[in-house]
């Protein structure tokens, strides 16, 4: 009964600088990047107070995965200075408390705030990001968008010496259609071919075109050939879902998504080290929170009290190294200079070795 009672009374004190920090660094989020842009956009573009409203609704879930490791850092560390300031922890140490057994319940809310990250981060954050770009391009910038269909695709295949570059109109996935076709083919860095169709349509596994023509060509004479074709099967192995994928930013998709991204572009032997890294960060980041938890916890164990401004300064700092480490550890996973898992996870290594120092030194 007394170690519940512990429990409750080191829960309580968390509870509001958890919420405050979300607000407040949400609030920081907001003023330094998405006002800016949503300025930009009513200025620029004429955009309407409706539209930039729900940009800046659905711009929210991003930066609130984000705050959720902050906030956690900031809770643990403000609920421990006050605890250890008054003295509270020295005296349930004298009442046969171990620390550790202390800090129990900021670690299990810590781990907590991680799983529900990860849900977040997954089902909510995609989505949110696939509908800011559709406002953007297509309410802001007053783009025309068919529904259902996508505008300006481009499709990138390799086979050998010869490199296509597939340009279309639109596309239909659901349909599995493009209309106004054009085939850039490269062999060597130079030109060769170029084939253009009215219409393409996905059947039995593959892409056929209608009402099109093909030129050859050459860096001499220019176009040397022509012909006209009522149908021909586009040389493109990717699937409607595959084209679809291609034309998404990876935060735009969910990690099953990525997954199966990653294993159709390591088929083709193309590199997938910016998807992987982007499924590992996917992880990475709601990890922070239980290891903000740990080293939050061990930092606001101090002798005297730690007031308020001074532990959001340290969190600031925390949190300024941990993002600066992290940014350029996936730069180069993504770059592949280093592993994607390694470059993604180093940071949260980092932080559970001096997390469990720090509390291994205050146990002591």
């Amino acid at each position: 009964m007394r170690l519940r009672l512990l429990d409750r009374y080191v829960l309580a004190e968390l509870l509001y600088p958890f919420v405050f920090g979300i607000a407040a660094f949400s609030s920081i989020f907001i003023a330094s990047t998405m006002l800016f842009r949503i300025t930009k956009y009513v200025t620029q573009y004429g955009a309407s107070l409706e539209t930039v409203g729900r940009l800046f609704f659905y711009s929210l879930p991003e930066v609130i995965n984000y705050t959720f490791p902050m906030s956690m850092l900031l809770a643990a560390l403000m609920a421990f200075g006050k605890l250890s300031g008054s003295s509270e922890i020295t005296a349930m140490k004298a009442g046969g408390v171990s620390y550790y057994r202390i800090v129990a319940p900021v670690l299990i809310v810590g781990f907590l705030v991680s799983m529900f990250s990860l849900v977040w981060a997954e089902k909510v954050v995609p989505a949110a990001k696939a509908k800011c770009s559709e406002i953007v391009d297509y309410e802001i910038k007053n783009s025309t968008k068919p529904t259902g269909e996508s505008e300006h695709i481009v499709i990138k295949s390799f086979k050998g010496s010869t490199h296509r570059i597939t340009y279309a109109n639109s596309f239909d996935e659901s349909k599995g259609k493009m209309t106004g076709i054009t085939i850039e083919e490269f062999e060597k860095g130079q030109i060769v071919r170029i084939q253009t169709a009215k219409e393409g349509f996905w059947e039995n596994g593959t892409w056929r075109m209608v009402n099109g023509n093909v030129f050859a060509l050459d860096d001499e004479e220019g176009v040397t050939s022509t012909a006209r074709y009522a149908e021909q099967i586009i040389p493109i192995d990717m699937s409607p879902k595959e084209i679809a994928w291609e034309q998404k930013e990876p935060e735009e998709m969910t990690i099953a998504e990525l997954r199966e991204f990653v294993n159709i572009l390591e088929a083709r032997k193309e590199s997938a080290a910016k998807q992987l890294c982007e499924i590992y960060m996917r992880i990475s980041i709601p990890l922070a929170s239980f290891f903000f938890a740990m080293i939050g916890a061990a930092l606001g164990t101090q002798k005297q009290r730690t007031s308020s401004s001074i532990g959001l300064g340290i969190s600031i700092i925390v949190i300024f190294i941990y993002y600066a480490v992290m940014t350029f550890t996936t730069g180069l996973g993504k770059g592949g200079a280093m592993p994607p898992l390694l470059a993604c996870m180093l940071p949260n290594i980092m932080c559970l070795g001096i997390g469990l120092k720090l509390l291994k030194e205050k146990n002591s």
